[in-house]
């Protein structure tokens, strides 16, 4: 099997997580008892287990804001020990009226590669995260993004097809800072009306050169592993992208919701195995270019 590259995962353990602690808040994946609990390194490597995983990257889990540190500093240590994760894409205020001071911080630990702050906004309040919808045409957002460049770092861009405009805009305005779209733009409206809006701002995102984009958290909207759902959106998703800037994501444990690891990794070799180099590029090498990850 081709050595794969998780390149979005989360490992939880005693965080004190808004979702471990209190009443279970909405989020886009809907009700999440099963996983409000810890999820230890050791659970991960158990669940990938002769899937081939060779490498992986965390995804900041939403601690605290002002623990942005905390978490980054818990996940090196992790690795420094276990050997697991091989990145980091932390989390920072874009808000703040210079996230410089934050960044420098985050300089310290060798496995950070990507910064990202959530987006996306939606009319459905369970689908929401960001204050507003257009965050992406802030001027102070996009100052601060375009500081990444400073540091060699990507920004994860996490929004649904309406934020789409304005998030090509943002991309735009940051021309030397590299985009990793999430969720290959989450599409959640399934009718034919929301297909087409989707893929009218995926076009619009592809046509900036400084995207790439993460086949990751395909089952959110569905609750389900749907191997023929996958097959589509990774085939349109490369149509408009190509196989060069897309890459796999597994996005658990929420996807262990509905689906095993080994489950989740075989739909999307099933989606990719009329071409062997789509699927090297999808599953491991865009991923290893993207976050500077030693082979």
């Amino acid at each position: 099997m081709i050595g794969i590259v998780d390149a979005h995962h989360h490992i939880w353990l005693k965080a004190d997580l808004p979702w471990l602690v209190g009443p279970m808040q909405p989020r886009i994946f809907g009700p999440y008892e099963p996983i409000r609990r810890d999820y230890p390194l050791a659970e991960y490597l158990d669940d990938i287990e002769g899937c081939g995983v060779v490498k992986s990257v965390y995804v900041q889990t939403n601690w605290a804001n002002a623990q942005f540190e905390q978490e980054t500093d818990w996940v090196q240590r992790t690795s420094d020990e276990t050997g697991w994760p091989h990145a980091i894409v932390a989390y920072a205020d874009f808000s703040a009226d210079d996230v410089r001071p934050q960044l420098d911080r985050l300089k310290r630990y060798r496995l950070v590669r990507g910064v990202r702050m959530q987006l996306h906004w939606h009319e459905n309040p369970h689908f929401r995260f960001a204050a507003r919808a257009d965050l992406c045409a802030d001027p102070v957002i996009r100052r601060n993004v375009a500081r990444l460049a400073d540091y060699g770092w990507s920004f994860e861009l996490q929004v649904f097809a309406p934020q789409m405009p304005d998030a090509a805009g943002l991309a735009g305005a940051c021309p030397d800072v590299t985009f990793v779209l999430q969720h290959a733009g989450m599409l959640e409206d399934l009718t034919p009306a929301g297909r087409a809006a989707w893929r009218a701002g995926m076009a619009r995102l592809a046509a900036c050169p400084n995207i790439v984009t993460k086949l990751s958290g395909l089952g959110t909207f569905i609750h389900r592993n749907d191997p023929a759902h996958i097959a589509q959106i990774v085939a349109e998703t490369i149509a408009l992208f190509g196989p060069d800037r897309c890459l796999f994501g597994s996005n658990f444990p929420i996807e262990k919701l509905w689906t095993s690891y080994r489950d989740l990794v075989g739909a999307y070799l099933d989606a990719v195995k009329s071409n062997p180099g789509h699927r090297d590029a999808i599953l491991r090498d865009t991923a290893m270019r993207v976050y500077r990850l030693v082979p």
